[in-house]
């Protein structure tokens, strides 16, 4: 088994697959990061809940998708912004607006995983690691 060379990408594109194949959950290989921007999730509506499953290894995250009423899924783009060959830092002044303020931006900043809205609130930048709308 190999290793995965972009664990944030790994579970984007674990997300994408899952909804593309009308999944209700997915199961994620649990990290501290994935939590966080599950959570973000979560507080952001994009998913209906996950919960912490204990393997006897490092644990996963299973996440249960959220659908509208037509049976689209309700996240329309996860997509990749700094990775490991080509990291993407910002200031706070130069944070992105994914959507025109519709969508969200994922940030890693010094107080933790959030939301470019929350970043901009105390005044920090980071690496940008995904937008989401």
């Amino acid at each position: 088994m190999s290793a995965v060379s972009d664990p944030v990408s790994d579970y984007l594109s674990r997300l994408r697959n899952a909804q593309k194949a009308d999944h209700r959950h997915v199961d994620i290989p649990s990290s501290k990061v994935k939590r966080a921007i599950t959570q973000i999730l979560l507080d952001k509506g994009y998913i209906s809940r996950y919960i912490n499953v204990d393997d006897g290894k490092q644990g996963l995250l299973r996440i249960y998708l959220k659908y509208e009423a037509s049976g689209t899924p309700v996240i329309r783009s996860l997509r990749r912004v700094s990775t490991p060959g080509l990291r993407r830092y910002v200031s706070a002044r130069e944070l992105p607006r994914v959507r025109n303020g519709l969508g969200i931006a994922v940030v890693s900043t010094s107080r933790g995983v959030m939301t470019d809205k929350e970043a901009r609130v105390h005044n920090i930048g980071g690496e940008v690691l995904a937008y989401i709308y």
